[in-house]
């Protein structure tokens, strides 16, 4: 028994020594630890082994599996390096490590958030989950508004929602906070939209509200026309239209000219020279009604813009949805 063990450890010391291939190295193993191999037969033999002595021949026989395996592992590893360094020519000059760079529209909105810190507005924050009293009912939308519609707003229940603007925001900061506010609310939004090169169901949008004594329609288009200098360069123009919002009287839309023909006419602004951005306005007097504001006493100004248009503008980017399709051959180009 002990004879015909130490018989196959030699036999195998032997043959390990002499291996110099991966084909060799295979039949060696297999030989001695493959399914009829030496140390297989061994373990078949058990039963013809003396029932006394075979808790001791099991465990010789274990220990010379042991021993094999862990010769076939160290003798696996050396072929492995060996095929690496055939591999490797280390005469070639290291690869560049992959850097990672901030998306597109992140860069955007610090650029943003840098300008309105700037001019003393704080950042606020909310949920994108909302209810309907936050969404429309504080920010006097009537109960038959079609925003209010199943084809814009992607309703949860019949009253908890997606929001579709940050202006809910707004409704939260003035009734957890007196004035004067100035407050800016960068998020996500969303909408029942059909995907395609200007419309996305998410994007995002930066909503602005200063409430305070004395402010003006005037200090509002101030404040545009500087933010629109401030990205586009100085050579921008900005044209401000009425319009009419269900929480801001009065009310207007504010256009940037097409950045891409520089306002001569192109695809892009459908040859008008202007390119919609947003819209703006003066507080409603309902809206400070919901949160306990004084509108005799106070007044203020509210604006949105989507952070994806202004980077499409900013970057000459011709399709809403290569923000969302993590290209790097688009991202590595910021």
């Amino acid at each position: 028994m002990k004879k015909n063990i130490e018989s196959i450890r030699s036999d195998f010391l032997e043959k390990v020594n002499q291996v110099k291939s991966a084909q060799e190295f295979e039949a060696l193993r297999i030989k001695f630890l493959g399914r009829k191999g030496f140390i297989q037969e061994l373990f078949s033999s058990m039963p013809n082994i003396n029932p006394k002595d075979r808790p001791k021949f099991g465990k010789q026989v274990n220990d010379l599996r042991k021993e094999i395996e862990k010769k076939i592992e160290e003798l696996k590893a050396k072929f492995i390096k060996k095929k690496s360094e055939k591999i490797l020519d280390t005469t070639l000059p290291g690869r560049m490590p992959f850097v990672g760079r901030k998306h597109p529209l992140t860069q955007v909105l610090e650029e943003m958030k840098r300008f309105f810190l700037h001019l003393g507005f704080s950042i606020a924050d909310g949920p994108d989950v909302e209810t309907d009293y936050y969404n429309f009912t504080a920010l006097n939308f009537p109960e038959n508004h079609p925003a209010r519609a199943m084809q814009d707003t992607l309703f949860i229940t019949e009253n908890i929602l997606l929001r579709t603007h940050t202006s809910p925001v707004q409704i939260r900061t003035m009734l957890q906070e007196p004035p004067p506010i100035r407050i800016i609310a960068p998020g996500r939004v969303y909408r029942r939209d059909t995907p395609d090169a200007s419309h996305s169901p998410f994007f995002h949008q930066v909503e602005g509200l200063f409430v305070d004594k004395g402010v003006s329609f005037a200090d509002l288009r101030a404040v545009i026309q500087e933010f629109a200098k401030y990205i586009f360069g100085e050579d921008i123009h900005v044209r401000f239209r009425p319009s009419f919002f269900p929480f801001t009287e009065p009310s207007m839309e504010y256009d940037f000219n097409c950045i891409f023909c520089r306002g001569k006419g192109c695809k892009v602004c459908k040859y008008t020279g202007w390119v919609e951005i947003s819209g703006a306005g003066m507080v409603h007097p309902n809206v400070f009604k919901a949160v306990n504001y004084d509108p005799s006493l106070y007044t203020g100004y509210a604006f949105g813009m989507g952070i994806d248009r202004i980077t499409m503008l900013k970057y000459n980017i011709d399709d809403i949805r290569l923000f969302f399709e993590n290209d790097m051959r688009f991202l590595q180009q910021f």
